[in-house]
């Protein structure tokens, strides 16, 4: 790689791509993840052993909920992206990933393999972020952004607003119904019907955090009713939503015992190169 592609990734605004990062020490060595229904993508980095042997995996976007432990583990790191980059980051369609947990060597092939023994060498959280943000940066300058990838993007944001009907959002952006769901399966991984859902499923266990008027929770979130939105939850999650509360602050205390979370300071933009940079003109 060239010294040139070099210092152009470390401009590249890679700040874009990612909303959430994390970084996870358990205290025993066990790990419990959980993940609801969503289009996101997320990469995780393992470390073993105290620091021998790691691993780097793409955990896919998700239809159903899951519910992990994971043994062994010393630390991991966490990188959430944004809807609709899977392409153009990692050089896959989303919808190839879809529920699937895949190592990232064989997405890269080699250079996934280098990037663990990168990050196994980091000395800290920020050096492995910083490690990381530069080799999806050069991995973006060699792949084109698609077409359908910015319309789903588009699309992820009408969902996430007030919008939860695909052909009222396909005529907002001036395309076909047909047009937008195959845009959209192939880019984030989930159909547009499926991320409304997952959109309304995670509003209501925001409110749950803090309120148990369930018929309330289900009108403030966008469904019919309450049973409306039990029948998602059993459907979605595998859960009541009652019981899925009750498991979720039992996993909470037992996090507080078992695990230290990090987070680096500040907003995510802060934590990656290119900050400054405002997104690209349609994303």
């Amino acid at each position: 790689m060239s010294r040139t592609m070099d210092s152009a990734a470390l401009s590249f605004p890679i700040s874009r791509f990612v909303e959430d990062v994390r970084g996870v020490v358990p205290v025993t060595g066990r790990v419990s993840h959980e993940r609801l229904p969503d289009g996101r993508t997320i990469l995780v980095f393992r470390v073993f052993e105290e620091g021998r042997k790691g691993d780097v995996c793409i955990a896919g976007p998700r239809t159903r909920a899951l519910f992990k432990n994971a043994t062994g583990v010393t630390r991991a790191v966490m990188l959430q992206f944004k809807p609709g980059w899977s392409e153009q980051l990692l050089g896959v369609a989303a919808s190839e990933l879809t529920d699937r947990i895949v190592p990232l060597e064989d997405i890269w092939g080699r250079s996934g393999g280098e990037l663990c023994f990168e990050l196994l060498a980091a000395r800290s959280l920020p050096e492995m972020l910083d490690r990381l943000s530069h080799a999806i940066a050069l991995r973006a300058h060699q792949t084109v952004d698609p077409a359908s990838a910015r319309l789903a993007r588009r699309a992820v944001r009408l969902f996430e607003g007030d919008e939860v009907r695909v052909e009222s959002v396909a005529e907002q952006l001036g395309v076909t119904a047909r047009h937008l769901r195959r845009a959209f399966t192939e880019s984030v991984g989930i159909g547009p019907k499926d991320f409304a859902r997952a959109v309304r499923l995670r509003r209501a266990v925001g409110m749950a955090a803090t309120s148990k008027d369930w018929g309330r929770i289900a009108a403030d979130s966008g469904y019919y009713d309450q049973a409306h939105l039990i029948a998602d939850f059993r459907e979605l999650v595998g859960l009541t939503p009652g019981a899925f509360v009750e498991r979720a602050e039992r996993a909470e205390g037992v996090s507080k015992d078992s695990t230290r979370r990090t987070r680096p300071k500040g907003r995510v933009p802060q934590l990656l190169p290119g900050h400054d940079a405002p997104p690209a003109k349609g994303e």
